[in-house]
């Protein structure tokens, strides 16, 4: 069966065209774009016109793709600015008229479910998993052997952090500090809810911890195939997150791996993840390049 999954989350919006056969998954096309739908939810709880704007633009040529190669169900959901937004009707208005279907706005729980099946199916790694991905608004803990046993969703993502604590160019000593100690509280009581020190082996998601990783790795351009499942130290997240954070936004820019709508928050990806492995006591973590658009994918065959 031929499936269309789009995620869109508070930084990016993502489309995955795959063929299911069983729990085989074949890619057709993946695409994405930084949007930044979440830019402001922090501070004023409403979703921005031009933030939607970008977005609709976006899912215009995702439409298109869908429409030319046949696909069979299509599901999209939206996850943390979604979520937090006060006119949140207005954008689910929009991507209908676009999109034809409207957009579920999934729970933590759930968007941690997805992301799980998503990271874990095909993983050669040992169990029991900590599956964490680091979104723009929120991040998700998950733990299990091959299904979910505890997930939880707290808010810290790499937009929310870089905002909340504004961040300057590059940020400086005590905006870091504020940011490590904001974290190091959800943190913690994301691992008070799941129990992550005893997994063998933490899976990262998503575009800040596959950018750290093809950081880590000093690769020439950003290569998905050299990525999934690539496996970087706490040393050398720790050394990139430093790295990242005494860098400025053009400097980042430079980098070949780096894309350019994430290098204004970045630093606060990278941190999340450094302050990840430390609570948890995670000496490697394992990047996936799949995530909740797998999991999205899987579900709409079983439907």
């Amino acid at each position: 069966m031929r499936v269309a999954a789009i995620d869109c989350g508070t930084n990016s919006i993502r489309l995955l065209i795959a063929d299911v056969d069983g729990e085989r998954l074949t890619d057709v096309s993946r695409r994405m774009e930084i949007v930044r739908l979440g830019e402001g939810v922090d501070r004023t709880g409403r979703l921005a016109g031009a933030a939607i704007e970008r977005t609709r633009q976006a899912l215009l040529g995702y439409a298109a793709e869908i429409a030319e190669l046949g696909i069979e169900r299509v599901r999209m959901v939206a996850t943390s600015a979604s979520r937090d937004a006060s006119n949140a009707q207005e954008f689910r208005e929009m991507v209908r008229s676009v999109l034809g279907v409207g957009p579920e706005v999934i729970t933590g729980a759930e968007e941690a479910a997805l992301s799980f099946t998503g990271a874990v199916n095909g993983l050669a790694e040992q169990p029991p998993f900590l599956v964490v991905d680091i979104g723009g608004g929120s991040t998700e803990f998950v733990t299990g052997l091959a299904a979910v046993e505890a997930a939880i969703s707290v808010d810290i993502g790499c937009v929310r952090m870089t905002e909340r604590h504004g961040f300057s160019d590059p940020p400086t000593a005590a905006q870091v500090a504020a940011a490590e100690k904001d974290i190091t509280a959800q943190v913690d009581r994301a691992l008070a809810a799941v129990p992550g020190r005893l997994a063998h082996t933490l899976v990262g998601l998503a575009g800040s911890v596959t950018t750290v990783a093809a950081l880590a790795l000093e690769l020439p351009g950003y290569d998905p195939s050299r990525i999934h499942h690539a496996t970087v130290s706490y040393d050398q997240v720790a050394k990139v997150s430093a790295d990242v954070l005494a860098a400025t936004v053009a400097e980042r820019r430079s980098w070949p791996v780096m894309h350019p709508g994430r290098a204004d928050v970045i630093g606060a990806g990278a941190l999340i993840l450094r302050i990840v492995m430390e609570r948890a006591e995670q000496h490697h973590v394992v990047a996936s390049e799949h995530d909740i658009l797998d999991g999205i994918a899987y579900g709409l065959v079983s439907v």
